[in-house]
């Protein structure tokens, strides 16, 4: 009502205060969630992103951003996202950093216009990983034989329960230099002439937020509600954008795994083993930054 009130008011006669519409991006960066954990991904974010850029007569948008990064692909598809609003809606966009903006958590944070970090802050990790185990010598011990029958030579590479192989190590490397190449070229055409010439840049090391400052990959150090008082006076509101919740209390708007409603009980069951594989994955991911 208050809003409605705002809008038929005179824009002259409404005083100076300004509405930063503010969202938060918190998570490992997955294209899919369990029943009880969400991840980032284009799906999960693509709503309450285009909701904060709706807000009339905002000058900007302001996104608490927390993540130690994941799927390359995801990053890419938010930060794009977060930039065609921007530019189709006349935006400014301030990133402000949390615990940790790393990896595919740092290309997302590229997508600001300033990025704000806290000085025990984690940032960087400019580079590209791929993990997991062999599990041939544990399937022999137990018994088991590994039965792969594929059409295309390099349909099975990589198969964690057959041995690692020269030419597919190769493979992946090429693939992982490739989209290294395309994170640097995003990160330098968004920073710009802002990034120092350090040769530890882009190699994948990452640091505090006060360092990030003078190596150019974040513009300041602060907190949002400071920043943006400073900056837009200190009669500006914060608004909080969020999705709307469901069942057991789940966000509303977001693709998942987990099925329908009425298939609930087999998408707990189908859930329970890969939920555990991603939680692990999820919980390396932060801990390589001590978190």
């Amino acid at each position: 009502m208050r809003r409605l009130v705002s809008r038929l008011v005179p824009k002259k006669l409404r005083g100076d205060a300004v509405t930063i519409p503010v969202i938060r991006l918190s998570g490992a960066i997955m294209p899919s969630n369990s029943l009880t954990r969400q991840n980032l991904s284009l799906a999960t974010t693509a709503t309450v992103i285009e909701k904060a850029f709706a807000v009339p007569d905002a000058p900007a948008v302001a996104i608490a951003l927390n993540s130690p990064g994941g799927s390359p692909v995801q990053s890419r598809l938010i930060f794009r996202r977060i930039r065609d609003l921007a530019e189709e809606k006349d935006r400014k966009v301030f990133i402000f950093v949390e615990d940790v903006a790393a990896s595919g958590g740092y290309m997302i944070a590229a997508a600001g216009d300033e990025i704000i970090a806290d000085p025990s802050s984690i940032v960087g990790s400019i580079g590209v990983v791929s993990a997991g185990f062999g599990f041939q010598e544990l399937i022999k011990k137990i018994g088991v034989e590994r039965r792969v029958h594929t059409a295309g030579q390099n349909k099975a590479i990589l198969d964690p329960f057959q041995p690692e192989k020269k030419e597919d190590v190769e493979r992946l490397k090429a693939l992982q230099l490739e989209m290294h190449e395309m994170f640097i070229n995003l990160v330098k055409e968004r920073r710009g002439a802002k990034l120092a010439d350090d040769p530890e840049l882009f190699t994948g090391a990452f640091w505090t937020g006060t360092r990030a400052l003078d190596l150019g990959l974040v513009d300041g150090l602060g907190d949002m509600r400071s920043v943006l008082k400073e900056r837009y006076g200190k009669k500006t509101r914060l608004a909080l954008i969020t999705q709307p919740r469901g069942l057991f209390g789940r966000k509303l708007g977001i693709s998942s795994s987990a099925g329908s409603i009425p298939d609930l009980g087999a998408a707990i069951a189908g859930n329970a083993a890969t939920g555990l594989i991603e939680a692990a994955e999820e919980q390396a991911l932060w801990r390589r930054f001590g978190l």
